[in-house]
């Protein structure tokens, strides 16, 4: 009998395993599966788009859902040469976790946070002289540089200093002692969307503060959509999200053979008859037109699957799609596998990702639920497992337990 996990330390296993042995071995309910092998080939994708520019991999909300630490390990490992996060919290705990890579705090951080920041050697988006007076002052008690990259505002309206007011703001920030002024940024709004109009209009209100501070060594605008679409907007670094997870923002091109890296599952709990006329789940939303079978998959809302998925969503079960019927509870959801020959209890359901041939991204699971990849995958909750894998077997794990790794 296989030995079980050690859930107070590393996990322990004597032979390779991969998620599925591990998830029916221990009964998971639901469990979330992230190749990191494919991490790793999208970042180098990423990498060969973007050229001479550094590689900032943006690991905020999670790493999109994915993990943050083994996310950011296997970026760096692929060559990227940052990590950017939206706060404080999110970069300290890439730091416990022996992350050494330059880490960009993306968001706007508060003065009183200056201290820890610095401590802490984090990168900081800089938007006003305050802000960076409190670096100063952190840093001349730490004795470590404040490293800042002054935000531009120029059309997302959210963060940041008008262009007129860049270059004062960085040529002050440079004055200051222990600041050094490393980045000049902005957000572009619709990137993501066919008319690119608006897009170039922020890109030169940007330049017309960017061309007056050419001391600045990393200008950057690009996030996934503009490395995919829009080569003349590279500059000295580029930011990707999204695109490492293996997926594409909007309406931008396809021509990077990026792959998503995580799939979704959950197994078949009761297998069970229904005759024409009865009905399945809360109130009742889904009738029988004729006698059928039905199947309970453990996972719901709780676990990150939107409820308006409910009589409209999809899963896989033995490489066949089956419909999803009645309302997404918070732990469970029902499927009509009326149509397939045999299920069995303890069989798998897929609910993002590959199984056979087939496959359902969580692009198509936006759609069905009207929003976008980035919420559907950011959205699975934390009380679903992280099965780490590389070479098809577990190098890792995250769960309520915590983050373990497999010994080498």
């Amino acid at each position: 009998m296989s030995a079980p996990l050690n859930l107070e330390g590393p996990i322990s296993n004597e032979a390779p395993v991969s998620p599925r042995e591990i998830a029916f071995r221990e009964g998971l309910r639901v469990w979330a599966e992230v190749d990191l092998d494919l991490v790793v080939a999208n970042v180098r994708v990423l990498k060969r788009q973007a050229g001479d520019a550094r590689l900032l991999v943006v690991v905020k909300g999670n790493a999109y859902g994915h993990g943050a630490v083994p996310i950011a390990r296997a970026s760096i490992d692929a060559g990227a040469w940052g990590l950017g996060v939206v706060d404080l919290d999110e970069g300290e705990e890439l730091r416990r976790a022996g992350i050494t890579a330059p880490i960009l705090v993306l968001g706007s951080s508060a003065i009183a946070l200056a201290p820890r920041l610095v401590e802490s050697d984090l990168r900081v988006t800089a938007g006003s002289l305050a802000m960076g007076q409190a670096l100063s002052t952190a840093a001349q008690v730490v004795g470590r540089d404040a490293i800042v990259h002054v935000k531009v505002e120029t059309g997302l309206n959210r963060f940041g200093v008008l262009p007129e007011e860049a270059v004062a703001l960085a040529e002050s920030l440079r004055s200051l002692p222990g600041v050094v002024v490393e980045g000049l940024s902005t957000h572009l709004a619709s990137v993501d969307e066919g008319d690119k109009t608006f897009t170039y209009e922020q890109y030169a209100a940007f330049r017309a503060a960017a061309d007056r501070l050419p001391w600045v060594p990393l200008h950057h605008v690009s996030s996934t959509g503009a490395l995919l679409d829009l080569p003349d907007l590279r500059l000295a670094l580029v930011r990707s999200g999204i695109g490492v997870y293996g997926y594409y923002p909007g309406e931008v091109s396809h021509d990077a053979p990026l792959r998503p890296v995580l799939s979704l599952r959950s197994r078949i709990a009761r297998v069970s008859e229904l005759h024409e006329g009865e009905t399945v789940g809360y109130g009742r939303t889904w009738t029988a037109d004729r006698p059928g079978r039905v199947a309970l998959a453990m996972a719901g809302y709780a676990d990150g699957l939107h409820r308006s998925l409910s009589n409209q969503g999809v899963a896989l079960v033995r490489g066949k799609r089956v419909p999803l019927i009645g309302r997404v509870a918070m732990d469970m959801l029902m499927l009509d596998i009326t149509k397939m020959s045999e299920v069995d209890i303890d069989d798998e359901v897929t609910l993002i990702g590959r199984q056979g041939d087939a496959e359902i991204t969580a692009d198509e699971v936006a759609r069905l639920s009207g929003t976008i990849s980035y919420e559907v995958l950011a959205g699975i909750m934390a009380r679903v497992p992280r099965l780490y894998v590389r070479a098809g077997n577990i190098i890792a794990r995250h769960d309520l337990s915590g983050y373990r790794e497999t010994p080498a």
